[in-house]
C-alpha cells in the first residue's frame, strides 16, 4: 500500500521568499518524481493564498482560518487538535516551517531552516524573538526526526537545542528555478530599471542582511573611484529604517536602487550585473549567492554560518562586521579581471551541485525510512 504523507503546505502560499521558496520548490520537485507516493496538503490560506496545480498524487485542503488563528490554536495555546482530523489518515507528517502541530501516533519531520534568534538575537523583533525561543525547541524535542538545509544548522541544532545528532539529517537546498533568459532579453529588462552598470546585492530588507554595513562599504568604493550603481533586490521586511537613515547619512540616495522584482527581472540582474554581494550576518542556507553562481556573476559573501559550505571555493569571502573587508572584496572583484573571470567560470559548475530534485529524493528516502520503521 502507498505511503501518505501529510505535508503543511502553509508557507508555500503565504511566504513569497525564504521558506516559501524552500516549500514550493519541494512540493514541485515531490510531484515530478514517478513513485507512488501520496500526499495530503493543508494550508492556511487567508483570504487569497491557493497552492499552484500538483500531480494526482496530490491532494489539498485550505483551512479557513489564517496562519496567525492557526499558530495561536496549535503553538500558543497548544490545543491538541491532531493534523489528521484535516488531513484523514497519514503515515508520517511534514511540517517544513520550524513548527508542527500535533500528530499523534505518526512519525513527524521538522525542518528547521537556521537558529538566527539564538545566533544573532538582535536582529529579530522581540517578540518575534520570545514566541520562536518558546516553541522552536518544543518542536525539536517532539519531532521524530528534523532536517536541516545545511551543515551549519545541523551543528547549531545539536549545540543550542540539545538535540541528539542522529535526530537530525542535512538535505540542502536546491538552486532555483528562475527563468532563462537571452542576453538581449537580460539587458532589455535591466535598462527599464537599472541605468548603466552596477553591483547586486538580493535578500530581504531586515537587520540580518547587514545592508547599512554594505552602504558603508559601497561609500568607501565610491572615494575608489568606482561609479557602478548598486541594486538592492529585496521586499521590506522588519526593523529597516537603519538602512535608509544610512541611504541618508552617506548621501547615497542617488547612487542605490532598492527593487521588488519578479523573477524574470531577478534573473536579468544576475546575468548583467558586474559583480554580486552578499553581506549577511547568518543564514541556515544561502540561496541568493547561489543564484548569482549559475548566473555566472562575480560573487563575494560573508564567510559565516553556512554560507562557505555553499559558495566553497567559487566565491571570495569576507568578515561581515568589516565594512573594509567588504570594501576590498568589492574592489577585487570590480578590478581584478583574472580573478572575475575564474569565478564566473567556476560559480556554475558550484551551482550545478544543488538541485531541488536532489533535495526531494533525499527528502523521499526519509520519509520511506521514518514511515516503515
Amino acid at each position: 500500500m502507498p505511503v501518505t504523507i501529510g505535508f503543511d503546505a502553509t508557507s508555500a502560499v503565504r511566504q513569497r521568499a525564504g521558506i516559501g521558496r524552500y516549500t514550493r520548490e519541494l512540493l514541485a520537485a515531490l510531484a515530478r518524481r514517478e513513485d507512488p507516493t501520496r500526499y495530503r496538503l493543508i494550508y492556511c490560506s487567508g483570504p487569497d493564498g491557493r497552492l499552484p496545480t500538483l500531480s494526482s498524487r496530490f491532494q489539498a485542503r485550505p483551512l479557513p482560518v489564517t496562519d496567525r488563528i492557526a499558530n495561536a490554536v496549535w503553538h500558543r495555546a497548544r490545543l491538541p487538535i491532531p493534523v489528521q482530523f484535516f488531513t484523514g489518515r497519514i503515515d508520517l507528517f511534514h511540517a517544513p516551517d520550524f513548527t508542527a502541530p500535533p500528530a499523534p501516533r505518526v512519525p513527524t519531520v521538522v525542518t528547521i531552516h537556521d537558529l538566527a534568534f539564538l545566533r544573532r538575537p538582535e536582529c529579530a523583533y522581540p517578540t518575534l524573538r520570545a514566541y520562536l525561543e518558546q516553541v522552536v525547541p518544543r518542536a525539536a524535542r517532539r519531532a521524530t526526526h528534523i532536517i536541516a538545509v545545511s551543515e551549519q544548522t545541523r551543528r547549531d541544532i545539536v549545540e543550542l537545542l540539545g538535540v541528539p545528532g542522529e535526530k537530525v539529517t542535512v538535505i540542502p537546498e536546491g538552486l532555483s528555478s528562475l527563468p532563462r533568459l537571452s542576453e538581449s532579453e537580460a539587458n532589455a529588462l535591466v535598462r527599464k530599471v537599472v541605468a548603466g552598470r552596477f553591483i547586486l546585492a538580493v535578500g530581504t530588507l531586515e537587520p540580518r542582511k547587514n545592508y547599512p554595513r554594505l552602504l558603508e562599504a559601497y561609500a568607501s568604493l565610491r572615494e575608489l573611484g568606482w561609479r557602478h550603481r548598486l541594486v538592492i533586490a529585496g521586499a521590506r521586511g522588519w526593523m529597516d529604517e537603519p538602512i535608509f537613515e544610512a541611504l541618508r547619512a552617506l548621501n547615497l540616495t542617488d547612487y542605490v536602487s532598492i527593487l521588488r522584482p519578479d523573477d524574470r527581472v531577478l534573473a536579468a540582474l544576475y546575468r548583467t550585473a558586474d559583480a554580486f554581494i552578499y553581506p549577511s550576518l547568518y543564514e541556515g542556507f544561502g540561496i541568493p549567492p547561489l543564484e548569482a553562481l549559475a548566473a555566472g556573476t562575480p560573487t563575494a559573501c560573508s564567510a559565516t554560518s553556512s554560507l562557505p559550505e555553499v559558495v566553497g571555493d567559487a566565491a571570495l569571502t569576507f568578515d561581515p562586521e568589516s565594512v573594509d573587508g567588504m570594501t576590498r572584496a568589492l574592489d577585487r572583484l570590480l578590478g581584478d579581471r583574472t580573478l572575475s573571470a575564474d569565478l564566473r567560470a567556476r560559480g556554475p559548475a558550484r551551482a550545478a551541485r544543488f538541485s531541488w530534485d536532489k533535495t526531494a529524493e533525499a527528502t523521499a528516502l526519509l520519509y520511506s525510512r521514518l514511515a516503515h520503521a
